[in-house]
Parts: C-alpha cells; sequence; structure tokens
C-alpha cells in the first residue's frame, strides 16, 4: 500500500528540501499489516516491518482509513493526516514533537501528493485591483494601536472578519467581486498583532491572548471610527464565533450577520500527546511551517490547488505565538454554551449560517445545532468546501453567499 512513497523522494522540492534536516523514521500500521519507512537525505525507503525496529513515529489506521486518505477524492474526515487524527480514524505514537516538526514533510508524502500543478489564467494586461488599504490610528483598551484595513465598493458596509492567525487577505476576492461591490461597501481589517496591524506599544514584555471583550472591543472601536451606520458583519472561524458575540451585545447596531464555520464552541480532540507541548509556539518548531500544514487539513480536496496553498501561506506568515493567542479565545474564552446565547434576538439582529462540509473543527453538526439553538434566520452547509471558504474557493464560496446578500438587501423592503 505504501510502496508510493519511495517514488515521492525527488517528486516535489519542498519535500527534497524538507529531507535535507536529518533523518525520520515510521512505522505505518495498517491491520495486520505494518511497513516500516526511512525518509533521509539519500531518499525514501519502505519494507515491511520486522517488529524490531525503533521508528520515531507509529502511525496506525485501518486498512479502509488509510485508503480513504489516499484516494483521489476523500470524504469528509479523511482529506489529510491531520484531519484523521483530529476525528480519531488515526493514531500517533512516538516523538510527538517529531510529528510537529515534521507535519508539513509527511502532508506532502501522503496528502498533499493529490495535488497537481496549479492552474491559472494569464493576467494579460496590467490591472489594478479596486482595493483601498489605508492604516487606522485609534486608542484601544489605554493604548495607541495602528489598525490596517482595506475596503471596495459602496453601499451598505460589510465588515469582514479573518480567521485565527491569518489577516485579511483572505476576504481578496469578496473585495474585488463587482457583483458584490456594487451594493456593498466591503471593509477588512486585520486584528491588531496581525497581518499589517502593528502590535501595541509595550508588547515586547507581554503574551499575546484574545479574549471576548478585546475581540468585540476592536470590532466596535473600528466600526466607530468609520462611521459605519447599521452594518452587517461577516467572519469566519473566529470571526464566526465574534458575528454571534457582536449579535448578542450589540445587535441593534447591525443590520445583520453572517457567521462562517460558525459553532457554539470548539475544543482540541487530540488528547494522545502531553498537554504542556503547544508546538505552534516553541523555539524548536517551526510555527508557520507546522501553522500552515494544520490547516491544509481544513481545506477540501476539491479546492482548487493556487487557492488552498495561498490559505495555507497565510498563516505560514503569522506572528510568533499570534495563532495559539487566538485559540484561547476559540477554545475557551468565547465558549458560548450553557445558554449563553439566549440573549441573542434574530429578529433584531438576523443571523445566516454558512458551513463546508469539510470542517472537523465546526463541524456541519455543531453549526446545525447552532442555528436550532438561536433559531437562525438560515442555514446551509456547502458542500466540498472546507474551513476557509472565502479563501480556499472563491468561486463556489459566492454561490453561497451571493443568495444570503441578497435576503440581506431585502429585509428593508421585508420590514
Amino acid at each position: 500500500m505504501f510502496e508510493f512513497l519511495q517514488d515521492r523522494a525527488t517528486a516535489n522540492p519542498q519535500l527534497v528540501h524538507l529531507r535535507r534536516f536529518g533523518e525520520l523514521s515510521l512505522r505505518l500500521d495498517s491491520g495486520a499489516d505494518s511497513t516500516f519507512v526511512r525518509i533521509g537525505t539519500d531518499g525514501i525507503n519502505t519494507q515491511p516491518s520486522s517488529g524490531e525496529e525503533t521508528p520515531d513515529l507509529v502511525l496506525t489506521a485501518e486498512p479502509e482509513a488509510w485508503a480513504q486518505l489516499l484516494s483521489d477524492v476523500p470524504p469528509p474526515g479523511y482529506q489529510t493526516l491531520a484531519a484523521m487524527r483530529r476525528v480519531g480514524h488515526l493514531r500517533v505514537g512516538g516523538d510527538f514533537l517529531k510529528f510537529h516538526q515534521n507535519l508539513m514533510l509527511l502532508e506532502l508524502l501522503f496528502s498533499l501528493r493529490r495535488a497537481g500543478q496549479a492552474e491559472f489564467a494569464p493576467v494579460g494586461a496590467p490591472t489594478i485591483e479596486p482595493i483601498v488599504g489605508r492604516y487606522l490610528r485609534l486608542d484601544f483598551e489605554g493604548r495607541p494601536h495602528r489598525v490596517y484595513f482595506e475596503e471596495a465598493g459602496q453601499g451598505i458596509p460589510l465588515i469582514c472578519l479573518h480567521t485565527a492567525g491569518a489577516d485579511g487577505r483572505q476576504y481578496r476576492s469578496i473585495l474585488n467581486d463587482p457583483e458584490i461591490t456594487s451594493r456593498f461597501r466591503v471593509i477588512v481589517f486585520d486584528l491588531p498583532w496581525h497581518g499589517k496591524s502593528s502590535p501595541p506599544p509595550g508588547f515586547g514584555e507581554e503574551v499575546y491572548r484574545l479574549t471576548t471583550d478585546g475581540y468585540v472591543g476592536i470590532v466596535m472601536a473600528v466600526k466607530a471610527a468609520l462611521d459605519l451606520d447599521d452594518p452587517v458583519v461577516m467572519g469566519c472561524s473566529i470571526g464566526g464565533r465574534a458575528v454571534l458575540h457582536l449579535a448578542l451585545r450589540h445587535g441593534d447596531r447591525f443590520r445583520a450577520a453572517i457567521g462562517l464555520q460558525s459553532a457554539l464552541y470548539a475544543e482540541n480532540t487530540v488528547t494522545d500527546e502531553p498537554p504542556d507541548l503547544m508546538p505552534l509556539s516553541r523555539p524548536d518548531v517551526h510555527g508557520g511551517s507546522l501553522a500552515g500544514a494544520s490547516m491544509a487539513s481544513l481545506t477540501a480536496p476539491k479546492s482548487p490547488e493556487a487557492d488552498r496553498w495561498e490559505t495555507m501561506w497565510h498563516y505560514m506568515q503569522g506572528g510568533p505565538g499570534i495563532f495559539l493567542g487566538d485559540l484561547h479565545y476559540y477554545f475557551v474564552d468565547g465558549d458560548l454554551r450553557n445558554g449563553l446565547t439566549d440573549g441573542i434576538d434574530v429578529e433584531q439582529c438576523p443571523i445566516y449560517l454558512l458551513t463546508g462540509e469539510y470542517d472537523y473543527s465546526a463541524t456541519p453538526e455543531m453549526t446545525k445545532a447552532l442555528a436550532r439553538e438561536i433559531n437562525a434566520t438560515h442555514c446551509q452547509i456547502m458542500q466540498d468546501m472546507g474551513h476557509f471558504p472565502m479563501s480556499e474557493n472563491p468561486a463556489k464560496f459566492r454561490e453561497y453567499l451571493l443568495p444570503v446578500l441578497s435576503m440581506i438587501e431585502g429585509q428593508d423592503s421585508a420590514g
């Protein structure tokens, strides 16, 4: 089953580059069969396991699970090694630090091997996009901030909130879509510490952690500074949670909320490694590479390769410790279970929910449960989409988004 790994030794320049940094040994268990794999500077060798080796890592899955992973279009939960691990189809044993240090290499071997050459259309004559980028200076939480934002279009203000550890580039296609910008003034800002927004003075003496109060506060501060009247707010992942908190606390200040990959809560389902490992913020792990490889597992296999890799690139460029700091809000401080959504009034602030079927973090089932709890205005599961619909597959995402925007436009006439 794993003989193809030897052929992958020189098939990808990134893989060749990553193999330069020392050897890695694996035992791949598949039912009664085990394969020993040695990855080194001289290539990749596979052989039946004798049971006497001492591999760095042991990856165990049922034969059917391996077959799904290695298929051309794996079903949700089987798209990458990391996805399989998160949903319980794969068990990892051995040196967990080495697993995280080598996750990009492993995903290139197994899941990203499906990718072919990226397809693209030539630009032709040079063009200037209609996006305008500016810096907003404002005081927030007692300190001066310099917040970067981009905008395009005119009409109803539409504030877009990016995902954890990334930045506003995720909404590049929406900012460039004339069918949207002819009716909506799209505004995308980078959270402080993210993208082109600077950390506040004194950041060198603190550890970044995103809180509910901080997230809601900065959105309201930007809204006020730009004098946005009755805007729509759309957010993905942590942004999809933030729109719920905004509707809960300030529902009378928003025309509507669109939650992408929204759920009441999220939790880390990986329990087989030391809780204090924290691989996303260690000096002996390349945090950017790990973040990019991890987020590949949340994209759908049918998403265009160029867009998937650009989505991963946004994560590879995140500041040290920022992704981990955002996850404090996602996993802990922003939890909305136990009746905490009772104050949301969807008559006052209609809430529209869109979730990709390949998301194992805010799963379709979790989004449907949220929709039932708050009596959401609209809820739809997006086929062949993952956790980053607006960036991993923009063309398909607009098919789901445009009807929602039309519904929001029709709210006033309906009222």
